[in-house]
């Protein structure tokens, strides 16, 4: 199973690499595009559980490190969800 990072940016500035066990995530999100905190942390949570079901349909388990991912996501995204203007950007996808 083809697995990949995704480095984005938060609106403070950090920068960071993600985890997916699958390319999933590349029919998400777009390399230069920006989305609304909310949004992105909702498009993250849908790509993520495909992303761990795929792994589930083929291996037999869920994916622990999409799980954990996620978890990351939705803990980093917390401060930023009271501002309407946050935006997190999506700089490139590496195979």
């Amino acid at each position: 199973m083809p697995e990949m990072r995704f480095v984005i940016t938060w609106p403070d500035g950090q920068e960071e690499s993600c985890y997916s066990p699958s390319l999933i995530i590349r029919e998400f999100f777009a390399e230069g595009e920006s989305y609304p905190v909310a949004d992105f942390v909702d498009r993250s949570r849908k790509a993520l559980k495909i992303a761990s079901d795929r792994v589930e349909a083929k291996y037999g388990f869920a994916c622990s490190s999409a799980n954990d991912q996620l978890a990351r996501i939705e803990s980093a995204a917390e401060p930023f969800l009271k501002d309407a203007g946050a935006r997190v950007r999506c700089d490139t996808f590496i195979l």
